[in-house]
């Protein structure tokens, strides 16, 4: 476990374990709830009937409206050229990295030369975000209705850092019963997925076709994808033309409430 306490891992390091000890490091001093040694919720050892897999952003939570949000204070507090540079700053690291950091892009903002004292309100504007304000209507209905069927993963890319704090500060973190898995690229750890949680059939609820698309090349007739239409990403014309349908396309979370959603898993 010594190694899952030390925060400064390099980026390229990305061994399936040690982000997780990481993690669990971090969510005991957030006041969230570790999984423990094992990688996954108490007593989830058996094969699953179904495990339902639940991606964060513009799935549970409201991701697009935090991103306008931030913009508005960057402009607010720094200038647009400021709030400009920084986006610049994000997306070419995004590509750089394949997943969203945000600390990360102030970092390097940082790095450029700038010295500005009140670069460290924006950190707190982040870190402190009230993201539980930002869930989805129903998300958390969701999640508990989900849970009375099979265990209830959280399933999502992102940061070490900043990706944990908003799964824990918006609630899903409790929620989901400390079933939290953050990846760099989850739809290339899926072997690392049915380990901690096996189960005979998965159900995934994701706002990106592609991660959808993804996970049913490797998991086939074992995986049902649902799409909530939601976000920026599920509504482009572009990626709706690239990637197959999913097995099941709602509008917003909350209608997985008014769903048959075993017969989604059922034989």
């Amino acid at each position: 476990m010594a190694d899952g306490l030390n925060l400064m891992v390099p980026r390229e390091m990305n061994a399936p374990l040690r982000p997780y000890l990481m993690i669990d490091h971090i969510a005991a001093r957030l006041g969230g709830k570790p999984r423990g040694a094992g990688g996954t919720a108490a007593g989830a050892t058996a094969a699953s009937a179904v495990v339902f897999l639940l991606d964060v952003d513009n799935t549970l939570l409201d991701n697009d409206r935090i991103i306008a949000d931030l913009s508005d204070h960057l402009a607010q507090e720094f200038g647009a050229e400021v709030r400009d540079r920084y986006w610049k700053i994000f997306e070419a690291l995004r590509v750089e990295l394949g997943y969203a950091d945000y600390l990360g892009a102030l970092q390097r903002y940082r790095d450029g030369g700038t010295n500005d004292p009140r670069l460290l309100t924006m950190s707190s504007f982040l870190v402190d975000y009230p993201f539980a304000e930002r869930l989805y209507p129903d998300a958390l209905d969701v999640i508990a209705y989900l849970r009375h069927l099979g265990p209830t993963v959280i399933l999502s890319d992102g940061d070490v850092v900043f990706q944990p704090r908003k799964v824990q500060r918006s609630g899903l973190w409790d929620a989901a019963e400390g079933r939290v898995l953050i990846y760099l690229h989850k739809e290339q750890m899926l072997d690392d997925v049915e380990r901690r949680y096996p189960a005979r059939h998965y159900v995934v609820v994701d706002d990106k076709l592609r991660i959808l698309a993804a996970m049913h090349q490797v998991l086939h007739d074992r995986l049902t994808t649902v799409f909530p239409r939601q976000g920026h990403y599920a509504l482009d014309p572009r990626n709706l033309s690239a990637y197959p349908p999913a097995d099941l396309t709602i509008e917003h979370i909350g209608d997985l409430l008014n769903c048959d959603v075993p017969a989604l898993f059922s034989p």
